[in-house]
């Protein structure tokens, strides 16, 4: 969840005047920064560009770890019954679940505590959070009598990693000029997504690896407590405070009151929400209709590939950004919507063949759609709000847009519960995935129809290439 605030000096003029002279910079203990000002040009290119590059260097660290945390349980759950727990398919689903309902809850608060604890604060506590969720993994898993209730606690504490997101995004809006935020926030958003894949990909492989006919479960939490611990290290001695970073209650309460906010959130929850919803649940999904493919073996170490979905997610968000600034996001999440209907009706049909190139094929093509709308959907919110509010981009606007860019990414996120969710209803109700499936392609119909209707067709907002 994002939150900004204009830091500018003349904080009710829509343009700041960037030729004044450069504020001083003055740091006090504790990593403070006062005198803040990144629409300022002089102090951006003297000073402030290397502090916030620094900056978000480590934020985009510390984001990264809290993706891994957040989908660590979308593949040890999945190895559980083979490592000796007793535990039903539904309640499989509920451990690989219950991070992205708790994530995504966690992502209102976290918004807001950047400004009061500061940036590097916050990522210093927020990263050693992380500890919570890897402990209580190690300890829950090394014992296969561990009751559910306390596997699903476990579980739940990994909901921290999804959501420094909001606290990650929140912090680096302050560092950066309103000409230069769309790229910083890419970056950082980009790494994080990047970790649901590292972690899908290197847990199957360190907790296979020289186990012979075992699993050793409890690596999937060792092995990243050393880089937790760095991040909180590398947060405490090179990151930053500013000391004008402030919390926008108001612009927040102004957002809620919109019904873009909803509608877009709509939107959002089927195109994030499907992908992080579809990349918590691949693991699952391959082990069951595809056991033999689940991972390949090489050198004694199980390879997975559950992973490619994940990071052909993460790639792709970019593109749907550049996109939509070439034919309007609204067109381009249309286009997705469409694509991701199409692509879960070839999956429905040819699930029965057993054929598994086909199922990766088709689901890669499912994530690359996925984030391609991720990064449409995105890009419409501060033009819808701009267009709401005249067009003049005023400080108003600013801030209403940034709160509900921020409540959008939250609320989107619930479709990380919701997916995995409908699917173990499906497989409880009939056996099967297919219902689920079906859910799925009535779900983007209707939403492709909603943006076509809301936001193409209608001729105040089309014509602004939204």
């Amino acid at each position: 969840m994002t939150q900004t605030v204009s830091t500018a000096p003349a904080a009710t003029s829509a343009s700041p005047d960037t030729t004044a002279a450069a504020p001083e910079l003055r740091r006090r203990p504790g990593r403070w920064i006062d005198g803040w000002d990144a629409e300022n040009t002089e102090q951006w290119e003297s000073q402030g560009r290397a502090i916030a590059r620094r900056n978000l260097n480590w934020s985009i660290f510390a984001e990264f770890l809290g993706f891994v945390v957040w989908q660590l349980w979308s593949v040890v759950a999945v190895a559980l019954p083979a490592a000796g727990f007793n535990l039903t398919t539904g309640e499989i689903f509920w451990l690989i679940s219950i991070p992205s309902l708790v994530g995504a809850t966690l992502r209102i608060p976290y918004s807001f505590l950047v400004p009061k604890f500061g940036g590097r604060n916050w990522t210093i506590i927020s990263a050693g959070l992380l500890l919570a969720p890897t402990i209580a993994m190690v300890v829950c898993v090394s014992n296969p009598d561990t009751p559910f209730p306390v596997l699903l606690g476990a579980a739940a504490l990994a909901g921290f990693g999804g959501g420094n997101f909001a606290s990650s995004m929140s912090n680096i809006t302050f560092f950066y000029p309103q000409r230069e935020k769309g790229w910083a926030l890419g970056l950082n958003a980009a790494g994080g997504n990047l970790g649901a894949a590292v972690a899908q990909f290197v847990v199957p492989i360190a907790i296979t690896i020289g186990a012979a006919a075992t699993l050793n479960l409890p690596v999937a939490g060792w092995i990243w407590i050393p880089f937790i611990l760095v991040a909180m290290f590398g947060a405490a001695r090179y990151m930053d405070n500013l000391s004008n970073a402030k919390a926008d209650f108001s612009g927040s309460a102004a957002a809620l009151k919109e019904p873009h906010l909803w509608l877009l959130s709509l939107l959002y929850i089927g195109t994030f929400g499907s992908f992080i919803g579809f990349a918590s649940v691949f693991p699952k999904l391959i082990a069951d209709q595809f056991p033999e493919f689940s991972a390949i073996a090489i050198g004694g170490a199980a390879v997975p590939l559950a992973f490619l979905g994940a990071l052909v997610g993460s790639l792709a968000r970019p593109y749907g950004g550049r996109l939509s600034d070439r034919f309007g996001g609204a067109r381009i999440t249309m286009v997705a919507f469409a694509a991701m209907a199409l692509i879960t009706i070839a999956v429905l049909v040819t699930l029965p063949l057993g054929n598994f190139w086909l199922f990766l094929g088709l689901f890669l093509l499912l994530f690359a759609s996925a984030g391609i709308g991720n990064g449409s959907t995105y890009r419409m919110v501060p033009i819808v709000f701009a267009v709401r509010g005249g067009g003049t981009g005023d400080v108003s606007t600013q801030r209403k847009a940034a709160a509900a860019l921020g409540l959008i990414s939250a609320i989107g996120a619930y479709g990380g519960f919701l997916i995995p969710q409908a699917l173990n209803l499906s497989f409880q109700s009939t056996g099967g995935y297919g219902a689920a499936f079906a859910g799925f392609i009535a779900a983007y119909v209707l939403l492709l129809v909603l943006t076509w209707a809301v936001y193409v067709r209608s001729d105040k907002l089309s014509a602004h290439k939204i």
